[in-house]
């Protein structure tokens, strides 16, 4: 069978097209930035029913072909989407294949996105996300390896081999290669090559999303919960509790990031069970958040305060047992809960990363909440709730934590992103998650060692990783940017 090549047949027609739109596209990007530089002045008419009109001139007219330049490009991307989906490998070659394989992915966003349009001004903050392009792109982009990580870590779809598996004859192989035994393989080619280990580049690509996925959002969360806990009445009541909370968020702030991981991963340092007291300690706030949250919110309502708190402490209680309780844990302490509760099992490694993570980013959380609220607190309608008789969590919660939702938001998508690069920068040291994991941290680290002879090992992962981080940083802007109209 012959090697595939990167375009097949659609190449013949398309990549003619994609080379003059790439290229109308950079000629106008370059001239709209030169114009920009020189002063034109625009020309004015009178029209017939007496209005004044201002012709665009030759800016306004740079500006346009830019525009059409840059639909002409996406509209070229579409069809090779759209064109990949249906002929597969057999008439479209790597991008084909890939294109085909990603075909749940895209049809998800197609229907996200047109739901998303059609209801758009029912949807509050995230139906203006759909009046930025900038926050459409990001938003496109992050939903892509969401909708990724999710059929391919709970459907077993998307990827065509074992990323595990070792084939004999596909080390470092080259994309579009064929197996050598093509009627015993799942799938005729490694569409993006082989790795050091005859181990497919795509298929890990894929499955290292499930990994980044699971991970970055959750412990992100995580973090925001025991910032917004702590940073509210640090910042709403003053004195000596800002001031020893302040000092201890400092101190951490004071290490090292990567010299704090080396510490909580060092072997002599888990059989302590240091990471597993970390847990215990930091994954009960979110249970204090929730539960604090109700009490305040239905405190007149004794009844329906105590339905909602019971059933809200039972249902979380059971989550935070199942999180912090190990069976393989090294203390006894830690294995005292039975393992027939027990809901889910975390591999020991993914939880030190995963604490690690939720401990670096919380004093950083904790600080952007506590400068908040010192800034809202002075506002009317804080006063306002004071004299109502309002209490101090209350207030916290329904008055001040609403109002600063706009900036934490933002930060939330742009911590993700800083999480990724450093899950990312974690693998890459070989810190954390297993040697063999798919993870796109260990496997560029994997792929750095022939970077110079067989750089498509290392470059698949840093794309994906770089396509994920650039999406969620316009994510940001956007909603940065719709919250300021507001």
């Amino acid at each position: 069978m012959e090697p595939l090549t990167w375009t097949g047949n659609m190449g013949d027609v398309l990549d003619p097209i994609l080379g003059i739109t790439a290229i109308a596209l950079l000629l106008t990007s370059v001239l709209a930035i030169v114009m920009s530089f020189a002063t034109t002045t625009e020309r004015v008419t009178v029209n017939p029913d007496g209005t004044i009109a201002a012709q665009p001139g030759l800016r306004g007219l740079t500006a346009k072909a830019q525009v059409y330049s840059l639909y002409a490009f996406l509209a070229t991307v579409v069809a090779y989407i759209v064109t990949g989906m249906v002929v597969g490998w057999q008439g479209g070659g790597i991008v084909g294949g890939a294109m085909q394989a990603f075909t749940p992915v895209w049809i998800s966003l197609v229907v996200l996105f047109v739901a998303s349009f059609y209801y758009k001004r029912k949807l509050g903050l995230y139906g203006k996300l759909f009046d930025s392009t900038i926050g459409m792109i990001g938003f496109g982009l992050v939903m892509f390896w969401v909708f990724t990580a999710f059929y391919a870590g709970i459907f077993d779809m998307i990827y065509m081999h074992d990323p595990l598996t070792q084939v004999s004859g596909m080390k470092n192989k080259v994309p579009g290669t064929p197996m050598p035994d093509v009627d015993a393989a799942p799938y005729p080619f490694y569409l993006l090559g082989g790795d050091n280990l005859a181990r497919d580049v795509f298929s890990r690509m894929v499955l290292g999303s499930t990994i980044v996925m699971q991970i970055a959002p959750l412990a992100t969360l995580f973090a925001f919960m025991v910032g917004i806990t702590l940073g509210l009445p640090a910042g709403y009541y003053g004195g000596k509790l800002d001031t020893v909370l302040s000092f201890m968020a400092n101190l951490i702030l004071a290490f090292p990031v990567i010299l704090l991981f080396y510490l909580l991963v060092t072997p002599e340092i888990v059989l302590t069970g240091l990471p597993n007291y970390m847990a215990l300690i930091l994954f009960i706030f979110p249970l204090i958040f929730v539960g604090v949250l109700i009490n305040s919110r239905y405190r007149t309502q004794p009844k329906t305060r105590n339905l909602y708190l019971g059933i809200a402490m039972a249902v979380g209680g059971l989550i935070y047992l199942s999180l912090v309780m190990d069976q393989g844990a090294p203390k006894p302490i830690f294995r005292l809960w039975p393992g027939g509760l027990d809901l889910f099992d975390i591999p020991g490694q993914v939880l030190i990363v995963f604490v690690s993570v939720v401990f670096v980013n919380s004093p950083t959380v904790f600080r952007i909440v506590r400068g908040l609220t010192l800034d809202i607190k002075t506002r009317d309608y804080v006063a306002a709730a004071q004299t109502r008789g309002e209490t101090p969590w209350y207030i916290m919660l329904w008055e001040i934590l609403p109002n600063a939702r706009g900036p934490l938001i933002v930060d939330f998508c742009l911590r993700i992103g800083y999480t990724t690069i450093l899950l990312g920068t974690l693998g890459f040291f070989g810190l954390g998650l297993p040697p063999e994991s798919p993870d796109w941290g260990t496997t560029i680290n994997d792929g750095r060692r022939l970077l110079s002879v067989f750089p498509h090992p290392a470059i698949v992962p840093a794309v994906a990783l770089l396509s994920l981080v650039l999406g969620l940083n316009l994510l940001a802007d956007g909603l940065r940017e719709e919250s300021l109209r507001d």
